[in-house]
């Protein structure tokens, strides 16, 4: 039965017999039922089981906290055009965007399940402090950290995690902690600490060894002329992504499966 033909029905019920009335009261919930497993099935992680999980992966770098995730169609930004094929070679089957992470958020996170941000640390670290002590020209801490975490905070629907290094001053807004990282989510990640091992190493560890102990194979660097040993360094362990990333995963398939059971 439509939608017209109950409001018509209902304009009459009052010429109804008793019978007419009950039959109308289930068309009319049969009919929200349906409607229910319509609005049920849109692109959201987790609602349909084996569904794709749509991710942006935002200042992407070469995708380390990307390798271990599964079962996802991964929306990677990274402005450095090297890095970006770097990444692509690692990934073929994402879509690498070469851009401004920080005005893709803003535009388009209401298009995404799961977010993931890594915004640049080094006005945030701790090595800061040491470089100002060795005669390095001060530098204000980029809040465009703070200003992701805000926006996310009050605007994005999603699941979402922003990670950064742990700063050199008390963090503005209170992170969750696990090893040298800080992570702000909208949901609780559990025990972190025991999720992968960093890179150790002395401070000349070469990038060929680096990328061996992270289990990396690059044969083509687009042109890349930094330092391919902050590449790795950069990197957040793979099982550390995996886990953050099942951990909203679940979350958001067991309210899901709370909400379709309302119907």
């Amino acid at each position: 039965m439509t939608l017209q033909a109950i409001v018509n029905l209902c304009g009459n019920q009052y010429n109804m017999l008793p019978s007419d009335r009950i039959k109308l009261a289930q068309d009319f919930k049969n009919f929200a039922q349906e409607q229910a497993k319509i609005f049920l099935q849109p692109d959201v992680m987790g609602c349909k089981k084996g569904a794709a999980v749509k991710v942006l992966n935002l200042y992407a770098g070469i995708g380390g906290n990307r390798r271990l995730w599964e079962d996802c169609e991964v929306t990677a930004v990274e402005l450095n055009e090297s890095i970006a094929k770097i990444y692509q070679d690692q990934f073929p089957n994402d879509k690498v965007i070469c851009g401004d992470a920080h005005e893709y958020l803003l535009e388009h996170f209401a298009e995404y399940d799961f977010i993931w941000a890594s915004p640049p640390c080094p006005t945030h670290s701790k090595l800061g402090i040491l470089n100002y002590n060795l005669g390095h020209k001060l530098k204000y801490p980029d809040m465009k950290l703070y200003q992701e975490i805000i926006v996310l905070q009050n605007f994005c629907n999603a699941k979402w995690v922003v990670e950064n290094v742990k700063s050199y001053y008390e963090p503005l807004i209170v992170p969750q902690e696990g090893g040298r990282h800080y992570f702000w989510a909208n949901f609780r990640i559990g025990n972190i600490e025991s999720k992968g091992t960093p890179v150790k190493g002395k401070k000349g560890l070469t990038a060929d060894v680096r990328m061996k102990a992270q289990n990396y194979e690059i044969s083509e660097w687009h042109g890349y002329d930094g330092d391919k040993r902050v590449l790795f360094k950069n990197c957040v362990e793979a099982e550390l992504g995996a886990y953050i990333f099942d951990c909203a995963r679940e979350i958001i398939r067991k309210g899901n499966t709370s909400q379709t059971q309302l119907f």
